[in-house]
């Protein structure tokens, strides 16, 4: 413990963005290592850090990084093999459930260290505990605009992602078909090129401006109808188990569910042989969970790209299971939560007193500290006293800024 103690207090002692420099040197004698990368999902703004060998360095990406999270038991660091840039290196991950959406430490070895899972856990867990709390000492809105910003484009590039893997996917199925000739094949392979552009620039957007409800299996319809179109030219077949209730859902959980399973379908066809993949929905009114079985394998290995996609099912209150029976196939469970109805918000104005309504009402009006004091017979003091505690109570920043709040509460 002591030893953990004296390497995490090298390791924090500096600026934030040189914890990983210092991290690395901390470890070098004890995890020799080429690269170290950290995923810190709480950090909206700048997540992902990588250090070492410049080139090697450059080419870990956030994607690796996510699979990690989503795959990796806090707890249980993971040793095997990843391929960055085209080699083969010896690595450990280890992550951490310490901050709200986790955290993953990604060292490239230069030799495989297995006994140093003792001092790693450990320290990486104090390292997120430190970097959680930096994040909470931001600037409230700024954290949060960050965050949604962040959030916003992590969903777009995802599904675009996926939708352009989806296209990949199905061509192939078509030029592997040996059941059609050379000239069928190719004629396919235009139609199903030209119908991904179109649905690429309609069909996708659409779905993703779809704000209201819809009955449950009109919802699962739309799912049944991609995936049918994802897996027409393969040899696969599709077993579907509908919700059997059409209970309304929103648009945006459908939209959700729908998009998950087909990354979850997309990775089953990585494997071969896969010949049969069932899909099932179950929507309670709160809860949607989606079950996919295939008759793959049933390793986990090849498709550690579901933990990217765990990790976005996190960040909206999601969460998804594997479980991999070898010999007998993959199974996925997704589970959704409906957001929670929007509460009506408190009143700004609520936090202050009397006599601060009474001069924040005045500063609303355009007096200043000297008018108020004598309409008010107290002292300009007391009015800068009050005027102090008003910006500090509504967040913000200037009286201008006091006064808008006070105008738009009011109003409303």
């Amino acid at each position: 413990m002591h030893d953990v103690l004296a390497v995490a207090a090298q390791i924090l002692d500096g600026p934030p963005d040189e914890l990983l420099h210092r991290l690395s040197a901390a470890l070098k004698d004890v995890i020799p290592h080429r690269a170290v990368a950290q995923l810190a999902s709480q950090c909206a703004t700048t997540p992902v850090y990588t250090y070492g060998e410049p080139t090697l360095a450059r080419a870990i990406t956030g994607a690796e990084l996510a699979g990690l999270l989503g795959t990796v038991t806090a707890g249980r660091p993971w040793h095997g093999v990843l391929t960055i840039a085209d080699e083969e290196h010896h690595a450990l991950a280890v992550a951490s459930d310490r901050a709200p959406r986790g955290s993953v430490l990604l060292l490239l070895q230069k030799n495989a260290t297995p006994d140093v899972d003792a001092l790693i856990q450990p320290l990486w867990d104090l390292i997120t505990i430190h970097m959680y709390r930096l994040t909470l000492s931001g600037e409230p809105s700024v954290t949060a605009q960050s965050r949604a910003v962040a959030g916003a484009r992590f969903e777009v590039a995802a599904e675009l992602g996926e939708a352009h893997a989806a296209t990949l996917a199905t061509l192939l199925g078509v030029l592997r078909n040996q059941r059609v000739d050379d000239a069928t094949a190719r004629n396919n392979a235009v139609e199903l090129a030209l119908n991904a552009l179109s649905e690429l620039r309609t069909d996708t957007r659409q779905d993703q401006r779809y704000h209201g409800e819809e009955p449950a299996g009109k919802a699962f319809d739309r799912l049944a109808d991609s995936l049918r179109g994802l897996l027409r030219h393969t040899t696969v077949d599709l077993e579907l188990d509908a919700p059997g209730n059409d209970k309304l859902v929103p648009g945006e959980l459908a939209h959700s569910a729908r998009v998950a399973v087909r990354s979850v379908v997309l990775a089953m066809l990585t494997q071969d042989p896969v010949r049969r993949i069932r899909v099932g929905w179950q929507w309670d009114g709160t809860d949607l969970h989606a079950t996919v079985r295939d008759d793959g394998p049933g390793e986990l290995n090849g498709v550690l790209v579901l933990g990217q996609l765990s990790e976005r099912l996190r960040f909206g209150d999601g969460q998804l299971e594997l479980e991999a029976v070898p010999g007998w196939g993959l199974t996925a469970r997704i589970a959704l939560k409906a957001s929670a109805t929007p509460q009506p918000l408190e009143d700004p104005l609520a936090a202050l007193g009397s006599r601060e309504i009474e001069v924040l009402e005045r500063i609303a009006e355009g007096s200043r500290n000297r008018s108020i004091a004598d309409e008010l017979h107290i002292s300009e003091s007391t009015v800068k006293f009050h005027v102090a505690n008003i910006l500090t109570k509504l967040d913000v920043a200037t009286r201008t800024q006091a006064a808008a709040l006070y105008h738009a509460t009011t109003v409303a």
